[in-house]
């Protein structure tokens, strides 16, 4: 099949333009959406948020010095508000009704700074897809109200009827927590440690979590058949085991119902670490940043998202229509749905031609 060329992204309005437009017109003047953009595509051709790569990046007839000064300008001046991103991800996300939501956390320092940003994402396909985080101004976890916050932000904007669960691991436990997940209906399931005391109603008696699956071996699931306290909130708690490299591991979830689900939903907890891993050393690199005020560093984040899910949609078109992904000797992909992507779209931006027979910008408005 020939070489067929993408449209100019020189051009005045380009699709992607257009399709942004679209979206922010009423949050943003023009010359912003069009940075946003020439960043964007920058992003993905470079696979870098280093501001220098970018601006090289921009297809501008400018020189890269003005294309950095412009990126500088927006990321000092702009508002870029977060509801305004997560709805643009939300409106592509390629599943829709019922979401199984990951809560986590990445950080990482730069110099004496502390990058610690607090992450909700979609768990679709092995990967979760980023939809909203909070920028936390301190080292460690994070804490009740700074979770209650993320959560209220999705009501808010998506409604409690787009939630099927949420998963976390075990730093997002805590009476105030679960109490708030539970008034709210919001179903769960999150990990908590294996000393973690629990309260049987029905002995009047405290035991560690643990204490009540010693009989469960490897490889097996239980859940207990009676409503637990872990603190001052009735919930269902369930545990497997598991040998890792020798090492024998006991995982125990708690859950707001259905603690016969809980392990089958568990194991999809592990997509939010694909998105971390995407959006740093295995796609964006965005450790490699020198930005360290929260306000920038929140703004080059919600880009970095428009840029991962736009590459993860690529991906994942590709592999369920066009190419399936190699699967290795050892049952898993090759390489992940984002980086299948993200390594398409980089070299069809770079060349400015296509290999394959789909447009990359229209699968942003078609999901």
């Amino acid at each position: 099949m020939p070489l067929k060329k993408n449209p100019s992204l020189r051009a005045k309005d380009t699709e992607l333009l257009t399709l942004f437009k679209a979206h922010m017109s009423k949050d943003l003047h023009l010359a912003r959406i069009r940075l946003i953009c020439l960043f964007v595509t920058a992003l993905c051709k470079t696979k870098s948020v280093n501001f220098v790569k970018v601006s090289a990046g921009f297809d501008s007839a400018s020189l890269a010095s003005s294309c950095m000064r412009r990126i500088q300008r927006f990321m000092a001046q702009a508002e870029l508000q977060m509801k305004l991103i997560s709805s643009l991800i939300f409106n592509m996300l390629p599943i829709k009704g019922k979401l199984i939501l990951v809560m986590d956390r990445t950080n990482w320092k730069f110099g004496s700074s502390n990058i610690n940003i607090l992450m909700l994402g979609v768990a679709y396909r092995g990967m979760a897809v980023p939809l909203l985080f909070k920028m936390l101004d301190k080292r460690g976890n994070s804490n009740t109200q700074e979770r209650i916050d993320l959560m209220e932000n999705f009501i808010d904007w998506f409604g409690p009827d787009q939630i099927d669960c949420l998963l976390a691991d075990r730093e997002f436990v805590g009476d105030r927590w679960l109490n708030f997940l539970n008034l709210n209906n919001i179903r769960y399931h999150i990990r908590i440690r294996n000393n973690f005391k629990v309260f049987l109603p029905g002995k009047q008696s405290f035991v560690k979590a643990s204490y009540l699956f010693n009989a469960v071996k490897i490889g097996q699931y239980q859940h207990y058949q009676y409503i637990v306290k872990p603190g001052g909130e009735l919930c269902y708690l369930s545990a497997t085991r598991s040998s890792v490299q020798g090492k024998t591991e006991l995982l125990l979830p708690v859950s707001f119902n259905k603690p016969d689900e809980a392990l089958t939903y568990y194991k999809e907890r592990w997509q939010i670490e694909t998105l971390f891993k995407g959006m740093k050393s295995s796609g964006f690199n965005i450790e490699d940043t020198h930005v360290t005020a929260l306000d920038r560093l929140e703004k080059l984040m919600m880009l970095t998202m428009v840029a991962y899910i736009w590459c993860y949609l690529i991906g994942d078109y590709i592999d369920r229509e066009i190419k399936p992904i190699r699967i290795k000797k050892n049952g898993r992909k090759a390489k992940s749905v984002f980086k299948y992507g993200l390594d398409y779209l980089s070299e069809t931006l770079l060349s400015g031609c296509k290999k394959l027979n789909f447009c990359i910008i229209q699968i942003l408005s078609c999901t």
